[in-house]
């Protein structure tokens, strides 16, 4: 007999890789935090006798936790502030003034914590976040027991978090110094955009992303007007300057890339860079929808991410998903494009390659961190089940999600969240920004 902490048992195991298996009442044995095993239920059980186990019914299916690409978690306290807008006047008229009222340390404390609640019941154990007081989200993030990859912020304009571009990256540094030992804890160099960033702060980040060995994300070829704004302004396009630069590669996790030719995405494909698509968001604010099928085509991996609630307005990833499936199919022509199986590895494996992680979460492989979920597909908006990866990403609903566990740790149980009463928590945070908010906007 063989160690584990827990064997968690389920009717399908969806190990993500290789693309479209599945596994059929199978079972992933857990020491340490770590996968050291996936077999036979009856296999498991002789080899792991005195384990405690988590027998799931003969509807669930066992995936790897969902991995947000893109989002913006404290902007969960703006959900619903800035509707039906275009992306600068959302920015311009809402966002941005919201922020400069709001945004301090303990805003997005709060927000991040609402997010992270909202994250986790819908399957989501990583997320990939881009905002203010980085250091503040992490903890957030943390607390609730969910893996952070956590943005070090540069932006030109001041705020209540800093003065100037410098001064973002230097307590961003700072903040990524003091959670360097937290083993759930994880950082990308995050410029916010060519638009918002200048030239010299971009060629710092190319510096500091080979010294500390750092993804660089950050948004990218968004919206036409950021294209048309750059050839006035720099005499290229976006990424044209940012390979100037010395940004496009390995590293670069593009987020949006909405309007890219067939050359830019060659050259995004030829470096390695990978794109964090967000379908809703991109709707919701009419910038666009992404070529995810010539991309694929190119071979781009192509990650998936939910943006902010303010721009989406759910952090639902397994929504998302279907989304991004749907979109694909019809800007396409193509029924087959992006199939349920190759959907599922871009909110999974492919977000974890995109933050450097590809090693350690988003598979469900042995050696892999137990990042995991599982989901019930016993109601009756999901039968009869045919194909259980058709039936996760046309039919399923965060609804389904009944488990999730980060690093073998449990943090959702039976559609609760087991630290405290954290989603009761973040949810009564909420109300006081909710009244100032409304207070500004009354105002306007």
């Amino acid at each position: 007999m063989h160690a584990a902490d827990i064997v968690l048992e389920a009717r399908w195991v969806v190990p993500v890789t290789p693309r479209g298996a599945v596994l059929e009442h199978h079972a992933v044995a857990i020491r340490d935090g770590r996968i050291v095993a996936i077999a036979p239920i009856a296999e498991t059980r002789h080899r792991f006798a005195d384990a405690p186990r988590v027998t799931l019914t003969r509807h669930h299916a066992l995936l790897p936790g969902l991995v947000n690409a893109h989002t913006h978690a404290a902007m969960s306290l703006l959900r619903g502030a800035g509707d039906d807008l275009p992306l600068q006047r959302w920015l311009q008229e809402r966002i941005w003034p919201l922020e400069r009222n709001l945004a301090g340390a303990e805003f997005v404390h709060d927000g991040t914590r609402l997010a992270a609640a909202e994250m986790l019941r819908g399957g989501v154990t990583c997320c990939n976040d881009m905002y203010f007081f980085p250091g503040e989200a992490a903890l957030a993030l943390r607390s609730l027991g969910m893996r952070a990859v956590v943005g070090i912020l540069a932006f030109e304009f001041p705020t209540r978090y800093a003065a100037d571009a410098d001064e973002y990256l230097r307590k961003g540094l700072a903040a990524r110094d003091a959670l360097r030992d937290d083993a759930l804890i994880h950082f990308t160099l995050a410029p916010h955009a060519p638009y918002s960033v200048r030239d010299a702060i971009f060629d710092r980040i190319a510096i500091l992303a080979e010294e500390l060995d750092l993804p660089i994300h950050l948004h990218v070829h968004e919206t036409q007007e950021e294209i048309t704004q750059s050839l006035a302004q720099h005499g290229c396009r976006p990424l044209a300057r940012l390979d100037r630069l010395g940004l496009v590669g390995e590293r670069l996790l593009a987020v949006h890339a909405v309007h890219c030719t067939d050359d830019e995405l060659a050259l995004l494909a030829d470096r390695g860079a990978h794109v964090a698509h967000c379908p809703a968001s991109n709707l919701k604010l009419a910038s666009g929808i992404a070529p995810v099928t010539a991309m694929l085509g190119h071979g781009i991996n192509v990650a998936i991410g939910t943006d902010g609630a303010a721009s989406n307005n759910r952090l639902d990833m397994l929504g998302e998903t279907r989304l991004a499936a749907l979109l694909a199919k019809g800007a396409a022509a193509d029924a087959t494009a992006l199939p349920a199986a190759q959907a599922i590895e871009c909110a999974t494996l492919a977000g974890a390659r995109a933050l450097g992680l590809g090693k350690r979460i988003g598979s469900i492989e042995p050696g892999k961190d137990a990042d995991l979920i599982a989901l019930d597909l016993s109601a009756p908006e999901y039968q009869p089940c045919y194909d259980v990866l058709s039936q996760i990403v046309y039919s399923a609903g965060r609804d389904a999600v009944t488990h999730a566990w980060v690093a073998g740790r449990a943090v959702l149980a039976e559609r609760t969240l087991t630290v405290g009463h954290a989603a009761e928590d973040a949810v009564l945070a909420a109300a006081p920004w909710q009244n100032q908010a409304l207070q500004w906007l009354r105002q306007q």
